[in-house]
């Protein structure tokens, strides 16, 4: 069996999966969100001090696995460098104390490796849409080791805005599931947003300059709460549709996958499919419960790599926050 920890960033997460199968026996999450909300975001030497405390009180639930772990798998990269550290000090001191070793886990590559949660086999190559807090990429995923980034944000994620747009509107964090739950009694036509480097043959994606609309809109018309998220919800998605069409125009693919925290959006996986459906591309998804941060995602990305011998020593594990692939 393989632990392992998840605490990028806001998060304490510890599970335990069975390398000949990837069985997920034990999972465990303890969310930050109650703590961080009156902030409006993720405080990180709040969130890192709670790790410290969640992270012991999870692992002592897991003391009956310790004799069948063949190694420990971490998050050590990207996200918060100061709740890393608290994942990678416990990683060190239990492949210490238990003589096995190091797997250290690349945390997108673990949102990847979500849809595959209780699953023996893999499904590549496969043309993947990472949407998170942190991150925006479209990605052809050929195997563990070569994943070519197709596009990526020059500024702020898809994830990301949903979150900056509820808190000018004061709904509350996180702003994803009270953004989406806004807009589903608002009209999407009401507020003209424009789509994101529409013009431009580039394969990117941006969205400070929408943030910036609904920015002027709440000043003009802050009592159109429902209809900004509504409108905004619908061009931030158009313009992630828009970018993977472009993609589709030159390249074909038989699967497809939204993973990472926002790909829980019940709208833009309405519009994936559809995509999907033109295109002749099945569509694969996380089970709910694991589209956000967790460690069992980490779990089933660690099979893979123990297999593939991809160990590291306690002097080379290092924590990278800002990493990609």
């Amino acid at each position: 069996m393989i632990l392992s920890i998840e605490s990028s960033c806001d998060d304490s997460s510890i599970a335990i999966t069975r390398i000949k199968d990837s069985k997920l026996l034990f999972h465990k999450k303890i969310s930050q969100e109650i703590d961080h909300s009156k902030y409006g975001g993720v405080v990180p030497e709040l969130a890192a001090r709670l790790h410290a405390i969640a992270l012991p009180n999870i692992l002592e639930e897991c003391k009956e696995y310790f004799k069948e772990l063949k190694a420990i798998a971490v998050t050590n990269e990207p996200g918060l460098s100061v709740t890393l550290v608290e994942g990678v000090c416990m990683a060190k001191a239990l492949s210490i104390s238990l003589d096995i070793p190091l797997l250290p886990i690349n945390h997108l590559k673990g949102h990847i490796y979500s849809l595959f949660i209780d699953k023996p086999t893999v499904i590549f190559p496969m043309l993947v849409l990472l949407v998170s807090g942190g991150h925006t990429q479209l990605l052809h995923v050929k195997s563990y080791d070569y994943i070519e980034v197709l596009a990526t944000t020059l500024d702020d994620s898809f994830g990301e805005s949903f979150d900056k747009v509820a808190k000018m509107l004061g709904l509350g964090y996180p702003g994803g599931p009270v953004v989406e739950q806004s807009a589903l009694n608002g009209d999407e036509k009401k507020f003209d947003f424009t789509v994101p480097l529409l013009r431009t043959p580039k394969l990117a994606f941006s969205y400070s300059g929408l943030k910036n609309q609904v920015r002027l809109a709440i000043q003009k018309s802050p009592e159109f709460k429902n209809d900004i998220c509504a409108s905004f919800q619908h061009i931030a998605t158009k313009h992630l549709t828009h970018k993977l069409k472009k993609v589709l125009q030159s390249q074909s693919f038989d699967d497809f996958a939204i993973v990472g925290g926002a790909s829980a959006n019940k709208y833009l996986r309405a519009e994936i499919q559809s995509i999907c459906d033109i295109n002749k591309m099945e569509l694969h998804v996380a089970d709910m419960q694991f589209c956000s941060d967790n460690a069992a995602m980490i779990g089933r990305c660690a099979v893979d790599a123990y297999e593939l011998k991809r160990f590291s020593s306690l002097d080379d594990i290092n924590i990278n926050p800002r990493t990609s692939f």
